[in-house]
């Protein structure tokens, strides 16, 4: 491999902040500009294997977005869609987490350009669009719920069948087996938490007992008011899901101590 043609090829072909730095037999840094949301480089390495020349992040990307983002949201639901797609996009394989590109034809500067396009494209799960975040909630929310809660104590979007046949107000998850079964609600939007409200005052109404849960996606961005109103209803609520998992798991042990026969 010529090294300074190779420079040269990466500075025309992806840009010209680009550079080459040695380090051990056939193994090369790449220098980018391209960094990550908290400012740290993509960690890119160009080295020869038994095939020929690869891309590599040596696993860094994703280990990186597990810093911020739960390790198992990545690789289920919307966010590994996302990553998945990212990487087929641009002929990327994950290597049991490595992310590597092969260099097809000597053509280095296109296997950089393709490699640093999927390194963007998969960090993008930081900046998904509102809605997308809120999907990827309500799956966090679920999964948290499976990893700390027998499969038999829990039902996902239950309602009373016998006060509420058409559905009309849905529990997020109901926690049974409990003198007062537990209804969780998980809440991405201000929306949801009026639905929650409503939905709490109408089982005080019909005299069904029961001991109530909520929990923002982020408690800051409803409006103080709907805040107050569910205050006035749910008897505890979190602010979010991902800066209390602990509390929020302690949460649930002790109330899954108070078992019944009752369903």
């Amino acid at each position: 491999m010529n090294t300074a043609a190779v420079r040269e090829e990466f500075k025309g072909r992806v840009s010209e902040q680009i550079d080459l730095e040695p380090e051990g037999a056939e193994r090369f840094v790449v220098q980018t500009p391209f960094r990550f949301e908290d400012g740290d480089h993509f960690n890119i390495i160009l080295k020869r294997i038994a095939d020929g020349w690869v891309f590599t992040d040596e696993a860094n990307t994703l280990m990186h977005l597990s810093y911020w983002l739960d390790d198992e949201a990545i690789k289920t639901g919307n966010r590994q869609e996302i990553v998945n797609n990212s990487l087929a996009c641009f002929s990327v394989e994950n290597r049991d987490g490595e992310l590597v590109i092969p260099v097809s034809e000597e053509k280095f500067g296109d296997a950089l350009f393709n490699f640093v396009q999927a390194l963007a494209k998969v960090t993008d799960i930081s900046f998904l669009s509102r809605e997308i975040v809120r999907s990827t909630f309500v799956e966090d929310f679920k999964n948290f719920i499976r990893s700390n809660v027998p499969p038999e104590r829990f039902e996902f979007d239950w309602s009373d069948q016998t006060r509420d046949t058409k559905g009309h107000y849905p529990v997020d998850c109901r926690i049974n087996h409990m003198k007062r079964p537990l209804f969780i609600y998980a809440m991405p939007g201000p929306e949801k938490v009026s639905v929650a409200t409503i939905s709490l005052l109408t089982f005080e109404k019909w005299g069904i007992p029961f001991q109530s849960c909520g929990i923002y996606e982020e408690q800051e961005s409803i409006q103080p008011k709907a805040v107050a109103r569910f205050s006035d209803v749910v008897d505890k609520a979190f602010s979010n899901l991902e800066g209390n998992k602990d509390r929020i798991a302690s949460y649930l042990q002790r109330a899954l101590k108070e078992t019944s026969d009752v369903g």
